[in-house]
């Protein structure tokens, strides 16, 4: 109790009274908006039923079970997770080609991230999902392969990390396209930690006779990954945003969940207005999450 009190008197030290305007004119906007949706619009607001799709009491097994919008959510962490990995992987690969010597290496990883930057995300999303990502499922036969682990009995752990295994290929096609689209910029990210890094230290490594990759292993990358820390992580963030995406492949995210509910229920402003709550809630926490680690970095340093 202590301890929320302290916090409620170190907010208010750090109150301004323009943020006392600023916080009441987001009020007074709220308010219009919703004096002219009920004057204009005459919408039968059904809030009520909205927890229903969150959690409901499943009768056959005596407990509560998680609902569209909830699996959507989940769904969509897996997503968020898989793919950051994978993004990672590839964009540390496109960082260091970005710095490298070879003019032909340089200009391949230039011309991926020139690629992405001009064209529109959806119409990338599109091209990835088609060109690739559908084209990798359908050779690895992986739709055969998740089917028959989907009737197995025992596969609680598949379904733990992947979810219903018989949408697993539209997982997995969610993942390889928005980790191809979120690469290129990580690989920005780490070329511009890897170019930050004093040309001093990599003349002192070659004067020791050290070769380029271990020189990029020992003493480049754990410096230059040490300052991209901080972009990663909001990267990390943007990419969780930016996987509403891939619910035009129709991958069973937050976001299709929505359109989904929206159109079978017509609760349209319900739906979307929770579903930013949840994408909200889901970003925020995390954006307080890496402030705290980036904090507890530099006071360890």
């Amino acid at each position: 109790m202590v301890g929320v009190t302290e916090g409620f008197r170190r907010l208010k030290k750090r109150l301004h009274w323009a943020d006392g305007v600023i916080l009441a004119a987001l009020a007074a906007f709220a308010l219009y908006v919703w004096f002219q949706i009920e004057g204009k619009l005459n919408y039968n607001w059904r809030w009520e039923q909205i927890p229903n799709y969150l959690v409901y009491y499943d009768e056959s097994t005596g407990g509560w079970a998680t609902n569209v919008l909830i699996e959507g959510l989940i769904t969509t962490v897996r997503i968020s997770i898989y793919a950051s990995f994978l993004a990672i992987i590839l964009g540390v690969v496109l960082g260091v080609a970005r710095t490298v010597t070879n003019l032909t290496v340089r200009m391949l990883a230039r011309t991926y991230l020139e690629f992405l930057r001009n064209i529109p995300p959806v119409v990338v999303i599109f091209i990835f999902y088609f060109f690739l990502s559908e084209q990798l499922v359908a050779a690895m036969n992986i739709e055969a392969w998740s089917y028959g682990v989907a009737r197995q009995e025992n596969n609680g752990i598949w379904e733990f990390f992947f979810g219903d295994m018989r949408r697993f290929p539209s997982l997995i096609s969610g993942v390889i396209v928005l980790a191809l689209f979120e690469s290129a910029f990580v690989g920005e990210i780490v070329r511009a930690g890897i170019e930050s890094i004093d040309r001093g230290q990599r003349e002192a490594a070659r004067s020791l006779g050290m070769s380029w990759l271990d020189e990029t292993r020992f003493i480049i990358m754990p410096q230059a990954l040490r300052k991209v820390l901080p972009p990663l992580a909001n990267q990390f963030i943007s990419l969780i945003k930016d996987s509403a995406i891939i619910s035009l492949i129709s991958v069973q995210d937050l976001t299709l969940r929505t359109v989904d509910l929206a159109i079978s229920t017509g609760m349209i402003f319900e739906a979307w207005i929770t579903t930013a709550a949840l994408y909200f809630a889901l970003c925020f926490s995390l954006s307080l999450f890496f402030r705290r680690l980036e904090a507890r970095g530099r006071t360890a340093q």
